[in-house]
């Protein structure tokens, strides 16, 4: 598993989440607290070129409706979905070692993923999980 420190990193860090991540503790309180808006963009930011492309990704996360009205903050459900999305990206990187071929992977449909992207299977955590299952093959050498 990822380190909640390159968790935080993804999202933002200090600068976006307000304090200093050490621990899964205290990424845990830090999302049950409520992640601010910027911590998805800082997400989808990372991953995806292209002003069009990073509206559909921002959205398939969080709801349009929902980024509206969470101005300083976003819920419990919508602050879930975006640390989902971070873990997925991080661990996308430390498998690949080298961003670019991990954010061009987040971004291509794959067999493993019913032909969906890992980014696009990262809007369930089920889809995660299977996503993560496939980086994890890889990173043992195990045909994915």
């Amino acid at each position: 598993m990822v380190g909640a420190a390159k968790i935080a990193q993804v999202m933002g860090g200090e600068r976006v989440l307000g304090r200093r991540i050490r621990s899964t503790a205290d990424l845990i309180d830090r999302v049950t607290a409520g992640l601010p808006p910027a911590a998805l963009a800082a997400c989808v930011e990372r991953v995806v070129s292209g002003r069009r492309e990073r509206t559909t990704a921002l959205h398939r996360v969080v709801p349009k409706a929902t980024l509206g009205r969470s101005r300083r903050k976003l819920g419990a459900h919508a602050s879930e979905r975006v640390a989902r999305l971070a873990r997925l990206i991080a661990t996308a990187e430390l498998v690949w070692g080298d961003a670019d071929d991990a954010h061009e992977w987040l971004r291509r449909p794959h067999p493993e993923l019913n032909g969906s992207s890992p980014l696009e299977a990262a809007t369930t955590e089920l889809g995660a999980l299977e996503a993560e299952s496939v980086l994890w093959k890889l990173a043992h050498g195990i045909p994915a």
